[in-house]
């Protein structure tokens, strides 16, 4: 039975140590490429009302990886953007790419199981 179904696995995206502005562009890039758990109009926030330590933020979402996708233009951010993505190897290496296509993506570290992987970048503004 022929299928035209396509494969798609989902990778969480956690971004941190950045401006809610840098969060917004990563997750609009991202949203362009992929299925997401949150809507288009989904803008991070901050919770607290003290903005003065963008530093403690956390932004997660979870996207669903497929093969074929839109490739990215480079995207200018504020400052460096730490990064976590977990899923599987196949999910990660494709959201990687994808992010390097639009960013410098600079690795921190990686963790890997049996089925899965965890991979901490960090990204900056990409060229162009």
């Amino acid at each position: 039975m022929n299928s035209t179904q396509e494969y798609t696995t989902p990778v969480v995206v956690t971004l941190s140590s950045c401006a809610k502005e840098d969060a917004h562009s990563v997750f609009r890039l991202l949203r362009q490429s992929f299925a997401s758990d949150r809507a288009d109009n989904d803008v991070p926030d901050y919770t607290s009302h003290d903005t003065s330590d963008v530093h403690t933020s956390v932004w997660t979402s979870t996207f669903e990886v497929s093969p074929s996708h839109a490739k990215p233009g480079p995207v200018r951010l504020t400052a460096p953007v730490r990064v976590d993505l977990q899923g599987t190897y196949w999910g990660v290496d494709r959201m990687t790419e994808t992010l390097a296509d639009a960013f410098a993506v600079k690795p921190q570290g990686m963790a890997a199981g049996d089925q899965e992987k965890d991979v901490q970048i960090l990204l900056e503004s990409g060229s162009g």
